[in-house]
Order: structure tokens, then sequence, then C-alpha cells
């Protein structure tokens, strides 16, 4: 995304997160279908660093290993004593001491940030020549932030809200904990931290006021929209977080020829993709890396993960989970497909009916009341009310397979291993326990037969 490739990103994720009260690490809660650190290393990657490193300390193997699968490619530092975000930044660069060029420094708790914000950050900085530049915001409520100290255009300090007098808590700018930095420089002011302030700590702000003093450049670009740098520290804030970032996804998605009916009820993570022509119905989920192709229609009151729904189909109030649902197929309602599903062209799962590690082939049905698992079903084959596919006999699963053109009667139970050839039938009421060769009628039931006069004896006459 862009051509200022920085030498480094660092990404500050050492901190308890006290007040999530949580035993998952405080950048690992999610929203969007992604954690927090996933979110900040996605942006930080636009950028295209030589190396991303992230500063780890409690929750670190928690960390570490939600990491190993995020970005395999990114490092990892050990902040055992939190001591304050420069102290942390030191570390890092302890590890890069080879490194020279443009250092980003971002927190791994502020998962709103655009990757064109930082692109900007970084164009900005490394255009002005800049020792320092951080990015800035004007919150309508500052309390609790460093304030951004300026002389006209430059900025001189920033000062942390405990260590701030009545003047410099007024001022509404405050820093965003995002800076660009210049290896060197930053190297040089990191070590000339102090701990003389109210938390005892490293600031890394500080690292302002000591390239402003040594006479270097400092600048600050105020980002456009000052939700995107708002960190998370509490549950509350977490909710807040994540209805920020589903209004940006249904919006992009909207603005991209989505028909979202109800964007406040409808949820969407980042990693979904969804067709221009597609209508997305109220409460609706849509999680993981599902995909809507063109003219579907999902929902309402449907939650689908990881699925795949085809061109034309249409699926209300549903709950699927690693399906693959083909062009034109219809689903629902009260459906619940299960991983492993895969519906053919115009198939149909009907009202009350699960599926699970089944195909259903092109223009086949399961209208309602049905359990499917296990299973092959050929094409324009029907699948009777009450049908119950018993794949599981306590130890291991058991395939079924139904041919083309069958026609399974109503309450019926296959009793798998067992197959149903071409143009079989089933009668209604059976349990098939053994294969119906192709063309032929299974019957699996036992005869009736009507006893004369049983009531009568039994109970006396009717209506005495």
């Amino acid at each position: 995304m862009t051509d200022a490739r920085p030498a480094a990103v660092v990404v500050l994720a050492a901190g308890e997160g006290t007040r999530m009260k949580s035993a998952t690490a405080k950048v690992l809660h999610e929203l969007g279908g992604r954690s927090m650190l996933g979110h900040v290393v996605a942006a930080a990657r636009a950028l295209q660093p030589e190396h991303l490193v992230v500063v780890v300390g409690h929750g670190r193997d928690q960390v570490t290993a939600a990491l190993a699968e995020l970005d395999p490619q990114a490092t990892t530092v050990v902040q055992a004593e939190q001591n304050g975000t420069g102290h942390a930044v030191r570390i890092a660069l302890d590890g890069l001491d080879h490194v020279e060029g443009t250092v980003v420094v971002v927190p791994g708790d502020a998962p709103l940030l655009t990757p064109a914000t930082l692109v900007a950050l970084v164009a900005q900085h490394e255009a002005a020549g800049a020792a320092t530049t951080l990015l800035t915001a004007r919150y309508p409520d500052p309390t609790g932030y460093g304030r951004v100290v300026r002389e006209g255009p430059d900025v001189l300090r920033v000062v942390e809200h405990k260590d701030a007098d009545d003047a410099v808590l007024r001022i509404d700018e405050i820093a965003t904990g995002h800076y660009a930095f210049a290896a060197g420089p930053l190297r040089e002011a990191l070590g000339k931290l102090s701990t003389d302030n109210a938390q005892g700590e490293e600031y890394l702000p500080d690292v302002v006021r000591l390239h402003k003093d040594a006479g270097l450049t400092v600048g600050g670009r105020v980002v456009e929209h000052w939700g995107e740098t708002v960190g998370v520290n509490d549950r509350i804030q977490l909710a807040v977080a994540a209805r920020v970032l589903r209004d940006r996804v249904n919006r992009a998605h909207m603005l991209a020829g989505v028909a979202i009916l109800d964007p406040e009820t409808t949820w969407i993570d980042v990693d979904v993709v969804i067709e221009p022509d597609a209508t997305v119905l109220p409460n609706t989920q849509l999680k993981g890396t599902t995909v809507v192709r063109r003219g579907a229609v999902v929902g309402p009151d449907s939650t689908l993960t990881s699925t795949e729904v085809g061109e034309g189909a249409t699926v209300r109030r549903t709950t699927a989970d690693g399906a693959v649902i083909g062009a034109e197929a219809t689903v629902g309602p009260y459906s619940y497909l299960r991983p492993g599903t895969r519906l053919g062209r115009g198939a149909k799962v009907g009202a009350y009916v699960e599926v699970k590690a089944s195909e259903i082939g092109d223009g086949s049905k399961v209208p309602h009341l049905a359990y499917v698992g296990d299973a092959t079903i050929g094409e324009r084959s029907n699948i009777g009310a009450g049908t119950i596919v018993v794949n599981y006999d306590g130890r291991a699963k058991h395939k079924t397979k139904i041919g083309d053109d069958v026609r399974v009667g109503s309450n019926n139970s296959l009793v798998a291993p067992v197959t149903i050839g071409d143009g079989g039938y089933t009668a209604a009421g059976s349990a098939i326990t053994n294969d119906v060769p192709p063309g032929a009628l299974g019957v699996g039931r036992a005869r009736q037969r009507n006893i004369e006069g049983w009531v009568e004896r039994k109970r006396g006459k009717q209506g005495t």
C-alpha cells in the first residue's frame, strides 16, 4: 500500500488488561471475527515492514501461540516487568540493533485504526525527515489521555494526564500511542528516559520532548476520525468498538452493492466476502470466511460461519457452519447445516432439518423434519418427512448412499451402511437395513393386522 516501507513495526501487547476481568489475554479478545491483536497486525502489515515485532508480557504464552497462527513471520520479545511503553520499545529495539530507517510503534489494544491512516502517518514522517511523528486526535472527552502541547503547528511535548496541570488538561488534542520514529534518534532518546513521573515508568511520549530539546524535527498528524484510535480496556469499550467496526464493515458492503436491510442488527466479520446484488436480511450474522455470491438472499435470523452461499440461493432462519450451499438452493427455515455439508444446484433443505458431513445433489430435496449425516444423495431425489439416517453405532460413523431419482418414504430409518440404488423407493415407516437395488421398492416394516372387537372386549361398548 505504500512506497515508504518502514524498517520495523513494534506492537505493544504486554499489558495485563485487568479491567477485562478475563483469563484471556487482553489483546486476544475479539471483534469482527478477529482478535484485537489480529486487527492491529493486519493494519501493520499494510505497511510491508521489514520486521514486525510484538512485545508480550502478561499472558505471553497465549499471545505468542496466537501470533504464531496469525502471522508466523512476526517475532516476539518479552517485557517481563511492565516498566512503561518506553521500556517496551527499548526491549524491542535491542533485538533490532542493526535496523535503520523508520520504526513505527502501535498499541495492540487499538483495533480500529485503518491501514490508510498508518500509511499516511509514515508518508508524512518520511517526507518531513522527522525524528518523531506522532498520530494525534481531538477527543470530545480527553480525560485520562496524554495531551499534545504545541506552539503553533509545532509539537513541543506530550504530557500524561496524571502529570498535567490545569492549563494542559484543557487541551483536547491527545497522543494516540501511534508513532513513527527515525531509528537512530529513537535509540538515543530511549537511553535517556526517566522514571521521574506519577507512575514511575519510562514514558514513550517523553521521546517527543527529548527530540524537541535536541533540535530535531517533531511532527504531529491529526487523525481524520478520532474513533479510529480509541483503545479497548474493558468489556464496555470492546462492545463499543465492535459496533463501530460493524458499522464500518456494513457501510463498505453497501457501498459495494450489497443490500443490508437493517445494518444495526447485521453483524459481518471482516473476512467475509459478499458479492454485489446479494441481500442480507435483519438479525443475521455472517462469520469467519463466509462467502455470499451474487443474487443470494440470507436471513432473516440466520448465523453462517465459514459457509459459502451460491448465486441466487436463499437461506432463511438457518444456522450453518462450514457448509457449501449451491446456486439457487433453498435452505430453511429452522435448518442446521453442520461442517461438511454440500448442497448442489437447486437443492432444498427445509424446516427442522439437520445435515452433517453429507452431499445433497442437484435438485434433491430434504424438505422437513429429517436428519441426514454421513450420506451422499444423488440428483433429483426426495427424502420424506421424519427420515433419519442412522449413521452411528456407538463406536464408528457409517456411510449411506442414495442414488439419483430416489424416493425415500416418510418416517424412514436408514441404518448405515446402506445403499439405495438409482430410481429406488422405500415404503413409509420403514427401517432400511439392507441395500435397495436400483428401481426396487424397499419395505422394512411389520405387516399390519387388525383385531376385530378388541375395543369392546377391553373397554366395553362405546359411550357406556
